[in-house]
């Protein structure tokens, strides 16, 4: 984990770097908490992000052209050569041999915002290898080891938020003991932490694993049937809910993922935005979201999300929790274990 270590160990300096040089736009933003039923939603204000070119979101619907001809028709920011600015190091999954980059992203809110992107150009559409996972939760140990605390996030789909169409992982940076959601995971009491659950105080349809206690001390090799159980067992629980919505829309699914040192979280997605019954104006969700955090650029848009609820909002862009389908997959689940 030598590598991991030394990218997290510069990446104060790196940042103020690559800031002061221009190659990196950092725009600062106020943060706002929103209490909804116990929830504490974070609500960042950034209104620099209103003179930000929105680009367009990646095609990946059944008749859209293959992922490497879209990229032709425009510039693959995590593809060679990188900026020496934003590039952090690489990395390489020894199992499995894959290798990956790790870049700041060039336009940041909150500071040391990076990216675990693969080599190789790889669809953000394809779900989260087991050395995905591995590299991820090593970036979350080496971090934690250095007295900081990072969660990650995958935005898989059109559906997603996604905003590149080359496979990446992101970090951020925490000022406390985790995103809102993880705060509800970690409250969650449960009779067996190797079944998947979901938080029911949530208005979605969610599906989390916790991780063992001990996963932060294992090596690569242990860390890898660990995660990619975690991964697949929630996975196939959200891929089980979307199937029992017949309104659901055709293609293949979209879902977020959040990764923390003590649970994997995964959604499935409806839909990429939200319009505002406030403004009438669309609001990309990502799988920041579902993590209790969200992003606005303006204090109308952010009067409309208090307004509405963001809770409503979450809902409205992914599936209603409390479905039948949602209690049905997890019956399967726990069926599948005895």
């Amino acid at each position: 984990m030598a590598a991991q270590a030394e990218i997290v160990a510069k990446l104060s300096d790196n940042f103020e770097k690559a800031r002061s040089s221009g190659d990196l736009l950092f725009f600062p933003s106020s943060l706002h908490t929103h209490s909804e039923n116990g929830v504490e939603f974070q609500i960042r204000l950034c209104p620099a992000l209103q003179d930000k070119p929105r680009l367009p979101t990646p095609d990946f619907g059944p008749d859209a052209p293959p992922p490497e001809e879209q990229e032709k028709k425009r510039p693959d920011p995590f593809a060679p050569p990188y900026n020496a600015n934003l590039f952090l190091g690489e990395v390489r999954d020894e199992a499995e041999g894959n290798e990956y980059v790790i870049l700041f992203n060039k336009f940041s809110v909150v500071p040391h915002h990076f990216m675990l992107v693969t080599k190789e150009f790889r669809s953000q559409t394809s779900p989260l290898l087991p050395a995905d996972l591995v590299q991820t939760y090593l970036f979350l140990v080496a971090a934690k080891k250095a007295g900081r605390k990072f969660f990650a996030f995958y935005n898989c789909g059109d559906l997603s938020g996604a905003s590149q169409p080359h496979k990446h992982v992101q970090f951020l940076p925490l000022d406390d003991d985790g995103p809102p959601v993880e705060r509800l995971a970690r409250s969650t009491k449960l009779d067996h932490d190797s079944r998947p659950f979901s938080i029911t105080t949530l208005p979605y349809a969610n599906h989390v694993r916790r991780l063992p206690s001990s996963l932060a001390f294992s090596s690569p090799d242990e860390l890898e049937p660990v995660l990619a159980d975690a991964f697949l067992s929630t996975l196939d629980l959200a891929i089980q809910t979307v199937r029992h919505d017949a309104s659901y829309p055709a293609g293949a699914p979209s879902f977020n993922v959040l990764l923390t040192l003590e649970h994997l979280h995964v959604v499935p997605r409806r839909h990429e935005t939200h319009v505002l019954a406030g403004t009438g104006e669309k609001l990309s969700v990502n799988a920041l979201g579902f993590a209790g955090m969200l992003l606005v650029k303006s204090e109308r848009e952010l009067a409309a999300v208090k307004e509405e609820g963001v809770g409503n909002i979450l809902r409205g862009v992914a599936l209603e929790g409390g479905l039948e389908a949602t209690t049905d997959a997890h019956r399967v689940a726990d069926d599948q274990l005895q």
